[in-house]
């Protein structure tokens, strides 16, 4: 047999365990083959094998079956290994052991698996007697055979002496240096106090009791801010590169904006030495120039005290063109400003609306500026402060038409829009209160400038207005407020009338409206839930419990009993909860937009029928019907989706119509259509455009958004991130492009969409701390007025310019031509993204063909070599027998039974 091929090292070639099911190459049986052993590991007696599956099985060898990790080692019959021989000849796994097979001595081997690979294949087989009986001894029986070491003395030359080290001298490598800047210095000297008390209350025990802080003097200090030098850092010098080269911007829509750092800072000024500022202020050539220059500079001081070089000459020129500003000016100019000097407590405005008939009225809700930890600490105090809604004409800028009395601060209100007599608001602990000023209409209407009354197109400027002398302030108390135990639980934040086309049910069910006036409101609140009322009498009271009341409730002859029924038992008719199916927490809203949310609008369109000032005993009101009737007709194909925004920076567009739990039966809200979280704090803003229904704008935290109803795909329009966080906002009513915002600095941003889409068009400053509320009115086709809120109780009244007031020739279709183009755009990055992700998943498919179709491929390459080895193997086979003549005829076995 002729040995194998052997390698540089002269051992066998041989594959791992991943490739053991492959047979080794056939060599010619008279050829010996040399066995490799472990000498070189010490190990002489052992001989690494390769056994393949087929041949575990003829000897009961299997893995993890025959030998497993407890029992690794099988013994193997002398005589089955030679018949084996025999049988595959020098396809057995056992023929690079043959010789050693043979000359064994022992009639049983030692076979073990070798599973951690230690001599390099998985089968070793052991050669000798003495080593096979050594691997079965037991480890006790092993200790027993050791002969005991003898003791031997340790040696003079073993003992360890010790030698104590030389001191050596110090060398300095900056160490010292390291510790004394990472040492802490106190920068500031410290503050001492003392505290004393006199001798005899020494030990004295305490008495404590209540007070009520505003009867008793300096019950408590006030602990104001003031700024601390000893924390102010000052820039010495900043380094800034520049460029004297056109500017130029990079911009873009629809991303988001980083806000720049600085990514170094000077600490240290960079000065001349002094030996260099000595010979610089002696240089001659320094000397003769600022001799030459002191003239003129002397020159330029005298003209700028004298007159202003940056004046505007353009400006200047186009003074006279107008009364309140010309085609040119592009900036808001300050019209009035109302202020309650009467009220010392320090206030903010929470809410503003024009009266929708009367020209030149302006309505503003105050609330204190405490927080709620104030709030708690002073509410003995302010229970003896009215909160008010004051009514503001233009006439008397000093005191207030009307005040309207509530009994908690009102942080929203609106005007009914079928009777502007009817006003509800909503107040911080969750109630919501009607007032019903029918009684007052003709003294608010009278409104006079000297002796002639004010007219809609001649609205004379402050300083010619006259108010009446013997006027006093009127104080209205409320119609009615809802029940606190059934109303919401805490602020609210937004209210809105239901347009009279329609009216719903408890489930959100629209029906027709048969009377044509508003007569249903809805709300939400911090607490987490949206609520429909209805001011109508419910018909499930009883006439007996409304004579009861009529007998014990005794109406104030200064309240008009308009709406009696409704007084500390209003209960919402419809409520709402949004909650968040992936946690048991709610979305808290802030303001919600309707889809017929356009009635603000309707009484600023001169093309409508203007509403007339019902007076005491005409409103509809006094005569309410009942609940709703069960023969209304229902209104198909209404839309009763709305968008909310959050507390959290979230804009849902959700469904009011409730649905019945199919496991409680009981009614449970829709889950929201769509949520997006694009603002990254509370949302102030959520309105729809007065020229687009389908078009809405929000505003919260540091950025603005501007979406379209029925895109699901994300917003329209997304600011980047301000440099102030923004607090209000509101369409122009006349522009389709323009839109205001207010910031918490004061300012106010005037984006126009034609001009600009990444940046607002201007900004101006309007007053020092934040803007609370905006509100537009159109007085006439050539002035409008824009009233701003903020957070010191002051409104002002500024004179919108003619530029943001009267939109150009396509205005409206240009805008709606960005709109459907902006729309566009994102069903074609939705489309891209689909069509991405296909790709990628048939990249991944393709990827997985091509791996199987390369595993075949290799499948049958391999299965290929091994056939036509097996067939050289049968020739050579076939030719040495047919020399020794031992050639018989007999069945050729096939590859695949072997």
């Amino acid at each position: 047999m002729a040995p194998k091929t052997p390698n540089k090292k002269g051992t066998a070639v041989v594959t791992k365990k991943q490739n053991q099911e492959k047979t080794k190459q056939a060599l010619p049986v008279s050829e010996e083959v040399a066995a490799t052993n472990m000498e070189n590991m010490g190990h002489p007696e052992i001989y690494p094998l390769v056994l393949t599956t087929k041949t575990q099985e003829i000897f009961n060898c299997r893995v993890d079956e025959d030998v497993t990790d407890k029992q690794p080692y099988k013994l193997i019959k002398k005589a089955d290994i030679i018949a084996d021989f025999i049988n595959r000849a020098a396809v057995s796994d056992f023929y690079p052991v043959k010789k050693l097979v043979q000359e064994y001595p022992g009639d049983e081997l030692l076979l073990v698996y070798d599973k951690d690979f230690k001599y390099g294949l998985n089968f070793y087989l052991v050669s000798t007697e003495e080593a096979k009986e050594n691997y079965l001894k037991s480890p006790e029986e092993q200790e027993e055979q050791e002969e005991p070491r003898e003791y031997k003395e340790p040696s003079p030359e073993d003992t360890y002496i010790y030698k104590p080290p030389v001191s050596k001298p110090w060398v300095s490598l900056g160490s010292e240096k390291e510790i004394e800047e990472e040492t802490v210095k106190e920068s500031t000297k410290p503050i001492t106090y003392m505290i004393s008390r006199k001798r005899g209350q020494f030990g004295a025990p305490f008495k404590f009791s209540d007070q009520n802080a505003s009867s008793v003097k300096d019950a408590y200090i006030e602990c104001t801010a003031y700024p601390d030098k000893n924390f102010t850092l000052k820039h010495l010098e900043k380094e800034v590169g520049m460029q004297v080269i056109p500017k130029v911007n990079d911009t873009s829509t629809q991303t988001r904006w980083v806000y720049p750092k600085n990514a170094t800072t000077q600490y240290y000024p960079r000065e001349f030495s002094e030996e260099e500022k000595e010979t610089i202020g002696q240089s001659k050539p320094l000397i003769d120039f600022l001799n030459n220059m002191s003239i003129s500079v002397e020159i330029a001081l005298q003209q700028n005290e004298i007159m202003n070089t940056f004046i505007d000459d353009w400006k200047s020129l186009a003074e006279d063109e107008g009364t309140f500003g010309d085609k040119t000016d592009t900036h808001l100019k300050e019209y009035q400003s109302f202020t309650d000097l009467h009220n010392l407590t320090e206030k903010m405005i929470t809410c503003v609306s024009w009266h929708p008939v009367i020209y030149g009225l302006i309505a503003v809700s105050v609330a204190v500026r405490f927080s709620f930890e104030e709030r708690v600490q002073f509410s003995g105090k302010l229970l003896l402060q009215p909160s008010l809604i004051l009514f503001w004409s233009f006439s008397d800028p000093i005191h207030p038409q009307l005040m309207l009395e509530s009994p908690d601060d009102i942080f929203c209100f609106k005007f009914c829009p079928n009777d502007p007599n009817i006003i509800a608001g909503g107040c911080i602990n969750g109630q919501i209160v009607l007032w019903d000023i029918s009684a007052h209409a003709e003294r608010i209407e009278n409104i006079k400038t000297g002796s002639t009354r004010i007219k809609k197109a001649t609205l004379k400027p402050m300083f010619l207005l006259e108010p009446e002398s013997n006027k006093e302030t009127m104080y209205i108390r409320h119609c009615a407020v809802s029940s606190i135990e059934s109303g919401h639980r805490k602020v609210i934040t937004d209210i809105h009338w239901l347009p009279g086309t329609f009216e719903i049910n408890r489930m959100g069910s629209v029906f027709e409206n048969r009377s044509g006036i508003s007569c249903q409101l809805v709300t939400c609140s911090a607490d987490c839930t949206i609520c429909f009322w209805d001011i109508r009498t419910q018909r499930t009271t009883t006439q007996q419990t409304d004579k009861k009341k009529e007998e014990v409730i005794e109406v104030p002859f200064d309240v008009p009993p308009t709406f009696l029924h409704l007084d500390l038992s209003w209960k919402p008719l419809c409520r709402l909860r949004l909650s968040k199916s992936e946690t048991t927490l709610d979305h808290c809203p802030t303001k919600v937009s309707l889809n017929d949310d356009d009635a603000s609008y309707r009484t600023q369109d001169k093309t409508l029928p203007p509403i007339k000032v019902v007076k005491a005993g005409e409103s509809p009101y006094y005569n309410l019907e009942g609940g709703m009737a069960n023969h209304l007709k229902p209104i198909e194909d209404f839309c009763t989706k709305f968008f909310v925004g959050t507390e959290e920076g979230e804009v849902i567009y959700t469904d009011w119509k409730m649905e019945r739990d199919p496991d409680t039966g009981r009614l449970v809200p829709k889950k929201p259509v769509s949520l997006y979280a694009v603002h990254d704090g509370a949302v102030h803003t959520v309105q729809r455009s007065p020229f687009y229904k389908d078009i809405i704008l929000t505003v919260g935290g540091w950025n603005i958004a501007i979406w379209k109803e029925g895109v699901m795909s994300g917003p329209l329009l997304q600011s980047s991130c301000a440099p102030k966080r923004f607090t209000s906002g509101h369409w122009s009513l006349t522009r389709p492009g323009v839109f205001y915002i207010g910031r918490e600095d004061g300012n106010i941003d005037i984006w126009d969409l034609l001009e600009k889409t990444h940046e607002p068009a201007q900004s101006q400053s309007i007053c020092i701390t934040t803007i609370t509320y905006i509100k537009p009115w159109t007085f006439s086709a050539k002035q409008q007025f824009l009233a701003i809120a903020d957070f010191y109780g002051t409104l002002h009244i500024l004179e919108i310019p003619w530029t943001l007031s009267h939109p150009s020739t396509n205005e409206a279709a240009s805008m709606s031509h960005y709109f459907e183009r902006e729309v566009k755009h994102l069903e074609y990055v939705e489309q891209r993204r689909l069509i991405r992700e296909q790709e990628k998943k048939e990249m991944q498919l393709e990827m997985e063909k091509k791996k199987t179709k390369t595993y075949k491929k290799s499948k049958e390459v391999m299965d290929a070599e091994l056939k036509a080895d097996y067939e050289s193997y049968l020739e050579l086979e076939k030719t040495i027998l047919v020399n020794l003549g031992l050639f018989k005829v007999q069945e050729k076995k096939s590859y695949m039974d072997i």
